[in-house]
């Protein structure tokens, strides 16, 4: 017994462990000026610019401002990490565990795929909040949630912009498959609830299967327009929706012209950018009877 109560315990007062401790929870500020008063005493005592007591007292004064310094710092990263951590309930009860579970995959698994691919979610997660930060939600082509969402919380009105582009599968196929009968039945959902709706349809030709779809959605109660693409410039060559002049959507697409991003936002850049673009294509096309 005697032997484990003469035994140094690690992180002791005064061990070598509990001072590197104490360093590596220091603000660099203070370690600096804690270092810079010691010198300054042992100088002034030396030098015998002052005496022991007044060196002494002058190195004390200065460590004191210094730890003062570092009790401030401590302070406002403290106040900054709580204002960081304001917000709805679920956001709050997240952000730790997320950013430990994060630490600790990383931690345990050093040099894996498992720590490589850690760091990759969580940079795609930054990316991915940067952007709803700004307004803007981006999801793959196959998901059109916003689209479909969007146009039933419709309120007033939806203007709208279809490029129809030569394609394997056939220049309308996005209409007849199951996201494009979605929202069809949406659009026919906003018309029972009293949304103005104007469709304008940007086309190399006009064949009879599209001549067939503006015959259909004109006789539902959508206001049809028809643009030639050969009479406008290829930055109006575009797919979006807006809703209400409050939130927009536009498609990225592939050479082929298939829908590979769905753009969702309520940025006001965005807006106005959409604005226009639709506005330019209207003052264009022609409004059938």
């Amino acid at each position: 017994m005697a032997e484990l109560l003469r035994r140094p315990r690690a992180g002791r007062p005064g061990s070598p462990l509990a001072f590197a401790r104490l360093v590596a929870h220091t603000d660099p500020v203070a370690l600096i000026g804690i270092g810079l008063s010691i010198s300054l005493s042992v100088v002034l005592d030396l030098t015998n610019a002052a005496t022991g007591v007044e060196s002494l007292l002058a190195g004390l004064m200065g460590i004191t401002i210094s730890l003062l310094v570092d009790s401030l710092a401590r302070a406002e990263r403290r106040f900054h990490l709580r204002t960081l951590l304001e917000g709805p309930p679920w956001l709050v009860q997240a952000v730790p565990e997320v950013v430990a579970g994060a630490r600790e995959a990383v931690s345990q698994h050093p040099g894996t795929r498992v720590a490589d691919e850690a760091r990759r979610r969580f940079e795609r997660f930054h990316a991915d909040v940067e952007q709803l930060r700004h307004g803007r939600i981006i999801r793959p082509g196959p998901d059109c949630q916003d689209l479909i969402g969007a146009t039933r919380d419709c309120v007033r009105q939806l203007d709208a912009l279809t490029n129809v582009m030569p394609r394997a599968s056939g220049e309308l196929s996005w209409w007849r498959g199951d996201v494009g009968r979605q929202y069809w039945a949406a659009n026919l959902a906003a018309l029972d609830r009293g949304v103005r709706i104007t469709r304008i349809f940007t086309y190399v030709e006009l064949s009879d299967e599209l001549a067939e779809l503006v015959e259909a959605q004109r006789r539902a109660g959508v206001r049809v327009g028809l643009l030639p693409s050969g009479a406008a410039g290829p930055e109006l060559h575009v797919n979006l929706v807006r809703w209400d002049g409050s939130a927009c959507w536009t498609a990225g697409m592939s050479a082929h012209g298939e829908i590979t991003e769905n753009r969702f936002s309520v940025n006001p850049t965005d807006l106005a950018r959409s604005g226009e673009t639709f506005q330019a294509c209207a003052a264009l096309a022609t409004f059938p009877a």
